[in-house]
This record gives structure tokens, sequence and C-alpha cells, in this order.
């Protein structure tokens, strides 16, 4: 999941995306305790992607449609 992409989305979409992860990583959560699960790291992936919708939600507006802003050369 890029981070780019999540920018794009609204709020309402973002949360229907973050709703999603919660449930998948809730079903990834009980695989991996019944030993059922065989790839673990998926479980890292889906937090970190549960974190940048977080991210993304708490974004201000104006930040989101805003250019990036270059860092000034210093004197």
């Amino acid at each position: 999941m890029n981070f780019d992409d999540l920018k794009a989305k609204t709020q309402d979409e973002l949360a229907k995306t973050l709703l999603d992860l919660k449930k998948q990583q809730m079903e990834m959560r009980f695989k991996h305790a019944g030993g059922q699960l065989e790839k673990s790291h998926e479980l890292r992936a889906i937090r970190r992607n549960v974190a940048r919708v977080q991210t993304a939600m708490n974004m201000p507006a104006d930040a989101k449609t805003s250019p990036k802003k270059e860092k000034a050369a210093k004197p």
C-alpha cells in the first residue's frame, strides 16, 4: 500500500480501508494463535498498513493537496 494512493482517498474511503485492514488483522491473529498461519510476516505488513491509513486520516486537508515543498539551500 502506497502512501500517495492513500492521500488521494476521501475520509470515508480511508475509514472503509481501515475497517477492512482491522478485520484482516484480526483473522490473521486468530490463525497465528491456532498455528495455521504460514506467512507470519504478513502480520507486520498489515500493522504497518493500518498505521499508514491512520496517518492519512489525521492529515489536514490542505496538506493532502499541496505539492511537496523543497528545502531551501542555506546561504
